[in-house]
């Protein structure tokens, strides 16, 4: 089975928020790749390097992937970023939040990957998982024991990033997750998990109807929580061409996820984590 057998339901959308002066936000939803940027460094620094990250994996649109082409593309999106950063007194930067259809086994799977605290969420069976772990400094002291999850919303330094691209530490973690029918996954800037808690990401998502009006009642959500940053999301529907989701229960698709040993894309590799 292709990744080219997979038929998906996609809908993106990005919005300025209720603060920012600009959207520094940029995505990318065409299939085999998806992707959130959230560009850092102010007015023509933040805007231009989120969007480097989206122009450098532009190429691979249409095509099928490999996981070395996706370091590869990353590897263009550090360089090109690195580059604005020097133009600019206040540097430059992006997070990077997305994932990508490739085949592994013969079958498949969505090559998760991010930099920063941009977020993949994944909704199967009513159950809300993060696919990702936050690169910031709040997540760290959450897995120290410094910090519950819950407070991290109050956190005053809850914005402090401790990954990037363009960064010097700008390394990406990924992981490889079967693709599902049946499942819905979130990609969303942190203007959306920083004013919306995941229970009720969790129930728009699973009340809301097709992808697009999904993502407008999140971003509304947000908006109405604050809008303090930009927001952006994208939402992609499993039509089918995946494993059957409707012979899987919610334990088995969790352990999927946590048994599937995932590869670095610089080759180093890490069990998957996911955080519901």
């Amino acid at each position: 089975m292709t990744t080219s057998a997979v038929v998906l339901n996609v809908a993106a959308l990005t919005d300025i928020g209720l603060t920012r002066a600009m959207n520094e936000d940029s995505v990318l939803a065409a299939s085999p790749v998806f992707l959130v940027a959230d560009g850092m460094g102010g007015h023509d620094a933040g805007d231009k390097a989120s969007a480097a990250v989206v122009a450098a994996f532009a190429p691979l649109v249409g095509t099928e992937v490999t996981t070395a082409e996706i370091g590869a593309a990353l590897a263009r999106a550090n360089e090109t970023v690195e580059a604005i950063a020097s133009q600019h007194s206040r540097g430059a930067g992006s997070t990077l939040a997305a994932v990508a259809l490739v085949e592994h086994d013969g079958t498949p799977h969505w090559l998760v990957f991010n930099v920063g605290d941009s977020r993949v969420y994944r909704l199967f069976a009513n159950e809300l998982d993060q696919l990702t772990v936050d690169h910031s400094l709040g997540q760290e002291l959450v897995d120290a024991g410094e910090m519950r999850r819950e407070d991290l919303a109050g956190f005053a330094q809850r914005n402090v990033i401790t990954r990037a691209i363009g960064a010097s530490d700008n390394i990406a973690d990924s992981w490889l997750v079967p693709v599902i029918d049946g499942e819905r996954l979130l990609l969303c800037s942190d203007g959306l998990s920083g004013e919306v808690g995941d229970e009720s990401i969790r129930a728009t998502l699973t009340m809301a109807g097709r992808p697009e009006t999904a993502a407008a009642a999140l971003v509304r959500r947000a908006k109405q929580s604050g809008g303090r940053d930009n927001i952006t999301v994208i939402i992609i529907d499993v039509v089918s061409g995946g494993l059957r989701g409707g012979s899987l229960d919610s334990t088995d698709s969790r352990r999927s996820m946590s048994i599937h040993t995932e590869t670095m894309l610089e080759g180093t590799t890490v069990p998957a984590r996911g955080r519901r």
